[in-house]
C-alpha cells in the first residue's frame, strides 16, 4: 500500500473511533407523545377543538379530577361521564374537558373508581368502564337562580377561628378544636367526594348544595359519609383531626360556581 493510502486508512479509523466516543452513553431520543407524534408533528390533545369555549377546562400540570371538579363546582364523577373517560386516573396536560352538563344530558352509568393520580402523559393500561354517549353541544354555565343564591349556611364546627379567608393564601377559614370534635354539614346537600385524594386537604368531604354552591371540609380524623349520600343541614359528617395539617383544625371552604368565596360573609348571620 502506498504511503498516501496508508495515511487515508489511519484517518478513516480515527474518525470512526471519535464518532464512537462521542455517542458512548447517549440514549436514543425519547418520543414524548404529549408533545409530538411519530414524525415530529404537534400532537392534537383530546378535546382541543373546545379549548377556550364556555363550559370547558384545559388540564394543567398537577391537576386531578377531584380538584378540577371542586374548582368548577362539579362532581368528579360527572366530569368522567361527560367526557367519556375510560381511565379517571389518566388525564393529560393540555387535554380539554367538559366541566358543565351537556344539554340535554343523557341517562348514564356512573363508574365507581376513585381518581388519585395527577395529570400525566404516560400511558396506563386500564379496562374500559361503561359510559353512555352524550351530546357535544357547548353549554355555558347557567346564571345562579334567586333560590340558589338564598341558601343559608351554618357554622360547620364550634371553635376558635384560627385563620380567615385570603383569596391568594387561604381559600377558606380554619376553625380550631380537639381531635374527634363533630364536623357538621353547613347546608342540605349531596356528597360528591369523600376521601384523601387531594393533596393538602387530608381526609376531605365535598358537598354539592345546588348548581351554584359547594362546601369543602378538610383535615378530618374520620369521615362518616359516603359519596352520593344525601345530607341534611347540621348533620354530623366527620370528626375533626389533623390529616395533612400541622394541628387539629377544620379547614372549611364555600365555593360559588367553583370559585372560593369568604365563608364569613355567608356564616356571620347564622
Amino acid at each position: 500500500m502506498s504511503r498516501a493510502g496508508m495515511w487515508g486508512l489511519v484517518a478513516l479509523v480515527s474518525a470512526l473511533v471519535l464518532t464512537g466516543c462521542a455517542n458512548k452513553g447517549r440514549l436514543a431520543p425519547v418520543d414524548d407523545h404529549s408533545i409530538s407524534g411519530a414524525h415530529g408533528a404537534a400532537r392534537v390533545m383530546p378535546g382541543a377543538e373546545n379549548a377556550g369555549k364556555p363550559g370547558y377546562y384545559t388540564v394543567k400540570p398537577g391537576d386531578t379530577l377531584i380538584r378540577i371538579g371542586m374548582d368548577n363546582g362539579q362532581s368528579w364523577r360527572d366530569i368522567i361521564r361527560w367526557n367519556k373517560l375510560d381511565n379517571p386516573n389518566l388525564i393529560e396536560t393540555g387535554q380539554v374537558l367538559r366541566v358543565v352538563p351537556p344539554a340535554p344530558e343523557a341517562a348514564v352509568v356512573r363508574p365507581a373508581v376513585s381518581p388519585t393520580a395527577s395529570a400525566s402523559s404516560a400511558s396506563v393500561p386500564a379496562a374500559p368502564m361503561p359510559v353512555a354517549s352524550a351530546p357535544t353541544t357547548s353549554v355555558a354555565p347557567a346564571a345562579p337562580s334567586a333560590a340558589e343564591e338564598s341558601i343559608s349556611f351554618q357554622w360547620p364546627a364550634r371553635g376558635n377561628l384560627l385563620s380567615g379567608f385570603d383569596e391568594s393564601k387561604n381559600k377558606g377559614v380554619d376553625i380550631g378544636g380537639k381531635a374527634g370534635d363533630p364536623v357538621l354539614a353547613a347546608a342540605d346537600g349531596r356528597v360528591v367526594y369523600a376521601g384523601a385524594g387531594l393533596r393538602g386537604y387530608g381526609n376531605l368531604i365535598i358537598l354539592k348544595h345546588n348548581n351554584t354552591y359547594l362546601t369543602a371540609y378538610a383535615h378530618n380524623q374520620t369521615l362518616l359519609v359516603k359519596e352520593d349520600q344525601v345530607i341534611k343541614r347540621g348533620q354530623k359528617i366527620a370528626e375533626m383531626g389533623n390529616s395533612d395539617a400541622d394541628q387539629v383544625k377544620l379547614h372549611f371552604e364555600i365555593r360559588r360556581q367553583g370559585k372560593p368565596v369568604d365563608p364569613a360573609k355567608y356564616l356571620s348571620a347564622n
